[in-house]
């Protein structure tokens, strides 16, 4: 078993799902509930619940949220490596969830903004390990050091390497050169076709995917309910998977976390392309049967 190393954001989110359509400028009943977020942290819990071993680098506020956002990665069976900021509050989303499941964000980084170079733990860079990177920590500029030092540490020692690319709204911000630049000599690539989309120009997911491996020697791309694709440069046609079919869709959030955490392992120790893709699905398929981006604990 590879041991998977995590560098990313940690959150709260406040999830808010409508009841009925949302009455703009006025009043919609919803369901509003707490839970654990952040892709980087959501991803560690995934893994960790799925029994793998894997350890997660982030910052918390000195809050009570901090505190539960700690004792909940425990919880899941992470190595929670996180560094207390004395000034800034644990990070928070707001999750708008429509009636029909489609989802937009509201984010405060908060100390996920501060992770510096610093707060890396050496010990955990170290050869036979993998190392996965959350685009929002190389997007926010705060933390963005810190992202570059640990993509440098894994190369250091050795280590596999994978990035995701965060949502496409801030790539898109951020600007597909600085994001390639940054992330250049990952193995994996990880993006949904809205971020591949605003890295390459292209609408067709295989045109992007082939596009992406001039930067990476992979690149999977997830197509939301029509499964994912994998592509590699020496290919001619990407390998696809479709998409575990679900009853019904209760929410989208971390759907892209728990599609990582569950194509990773499989990955990692050599499984056919096809076999990978569809236990990302079969993760994803979990993930959205309930509310929240995290396993049930």
């Amino acid at each position: 078993m590879t041991r998977v190393v995590v560098v990313g954001d940690l959150m709260t989110d406040a999830l808010a799902r409508a009841r009925f359509p949302l009455a703009r400028a006025s009043d919609t009943q919803a369901v509003v509930t707490m839970h654990g977020g952040g892709s980087g942290a959501n991803i560690a819990s995934w893994l960790a619940v799925e029994g793998n071993e894997v350890a997660f680098i982030g910052r918390r506020g000195a809050d009570i949220t901090g505190r539960n956002r700690d004792m909940e990665l425990m919880g899941y069976g992470v190595d929670a490596r996180l560094v207390m900021d004395p000034e800034r509050p644990t990070g928070t989303c707001v999750v708008l969830v429509t009636h029909k499941g489609e989802r937009t964000m509201l984010s405060d980084p908060g100390a996920n903004a501060a992770l510096a170079p610093e707060d890396l733990p050496r010990d955990l860079f170290s050869g036979g390990a993998h190392l996965h990177v959350s685009g929002y920590t190389l997007i926010n500029e705060g933390s963005r050091d810190a992202g570059l030092a640990a993509l440098d540490l894994a190369r250091r020692a050795g280590m596999s390497i994978s990035v995701d690319c965060a949502s496409s709204a801030p790539v898109e911000r951020t600007g597909a050169e600085p994001f390639l630049e940054w992330t250049h000599g990952a193995k994996l690539l990880l993006a949904n076709i809205d971020q591949a989309k605003v890295l390459t120009g292209r609408d067709e997911p295989a045109a992007a995917a082939k596009v992406l491996t001039a930067w990476f020697p992979q690149v999977v791309i997830k197509l939301n309910k029509d499964g994912a694709l994998w592509y590699t440069n020496n290919r001619s046609e990407p390998v696809r998977a479709p998409a575990e079919s679900v009853d019904r869709i209760v929410d989208g959030t971390g759907a892209g976390d728990a599609f990582a955490a569950g194509f990773m392992p499989p990955w990692l120790v050599g499984k056919p392309p096809a076999e990978a893709l569809a236990a990302g699905n079969a993760l994803a398929a979990k993930c959205i049967s309930y509310l929240g981006a995290r396993p049930r604990l």
